[in-house]
């Protein structure tokens, strides 16, 4: 009989935790180099993460190049490491592929690479940056997923890692370039409640974000105190976060006028129409966070 029992409260908890899979979303994140991802889509991460869902970051290069002192192994490992704190920060997972920074290339090999990611993690949605940017190894990571779009979902393609039944949405994340077309905010997410997670996630990339970047563009004004770093980054960023009018007009689509006005802090989408085409219903399923649609 204890037995008996034991079963039955076996086949119950794995029929819960079962649902419970199928209930969750599967998001994964492309990036270029080890703080790309965080960038464009630190917010939602943070967001889909804290209400259970799974969300993966990979990075197409190791990062080897990006840095006025240090170079090569010694960099790739730092900026490894930054990457793992920033799992643990925002409870997702971070993948680091180990192309040079600066010399990734639409390859056949990268390609399968993508695909096969995009397989394993059975991703509902994949973000990516547009192909036009003005750095090369960006181009090329949206180029590798926009030609994975299609292929996930063929079986004879890489054909040890099961294809997909069924095509995710693609998504790419928000830019400020103009040709040969301009970024269009289908989707806009508020990310105001979780602003500070994002900052915590750039905050680890402390290679970049107080050391490298600042240095290019001649920024001499960060301070050395981590409480006093952590200010500054604020207010870097916050201006990086803001709605444009564009994006308020898609905020108000989703959220409602009066909602819409009190966001700050925003993380914007451009659907994609190489995967699924999403309907208002696949989108408000794929980003929970939205409020509910009035009938």
């Amino acid at each position: 009989m204890i037995k008996y029992l034991l079963c039955l409260f076996i086949l119950f908890s794995v029929s819960l935790n079962s649902s419970g899979q199928n209930n969750k979303i599967r998001v994964l994140v492309f990036g270029a180099h080890p703080d790309d991802c965080d960038i464009s889509s630190g917010g939602v991460a943070a967001l889909y993460a804290a209400a259970g869902h799974a969300v993966k970051f990979v990075s197409l290069t190791n990062g080897d190049k990006g840095h006025q002192k240090i170079s090569g192994g010694e960099l790739a490992q730092r900026r490894y490491k930054e990457t793992q704190e920033v799992a643990r920060r925002l409870g997702v997972e971070y993948e680091v592929l180990d192309n040079h920074d600066g010399e990734l290339m639409p390859t056949l090999e990268n390609r399968l690479a993508v695909i096969k990611r995009i397989r394993e993690w059975k991703a509902d949605l994949v973000i990516a940056p547009r192909p036009n940017d003005y750095h090369p190894d960006h181009r090329y990571t949206g180029v590798l997923v926009q030609d994975a779009s299609f292929l996930v979902i063929v079986p004879n393609i890489l054909s040890s890692v099961p294809a997909l039944a069924n095509n995710p949405v693609f998504l790419y994340a928000r830019d400020n370039f103009q040709r040969p077309n301009p970024f269009r905010p289908d989707i806009a997410i508020d990310i105001t409640p979780v602003f500070g997670k994002k900052l915590d996630a750039l905050d680890a990339h402390v290679s970049q974000v107080y050391e490298w970047l600042p240095w290019i563009d001649h920024d001499t004004s960060v301070p050395n105190a981590p409480e006093e770093r952590k200010k500054w980054l604020a207010k870097r960023w916050l201006g990086r976060s803001q709605p444009n009018p564009e994006i308020k007009q898609t905020l108000e689509k989703w959220y409602g006028a009066e909602r819409a006005a009190k966001v700050i802090n925003v993380e914007a989408f451009e659907i994609c129409e190489y995967g699924k085409r999403p309907t208002e219903a696949d989108i408000r399923r794929l980003f929970p966070m939205l409020p509910v649609a009035k009938p």
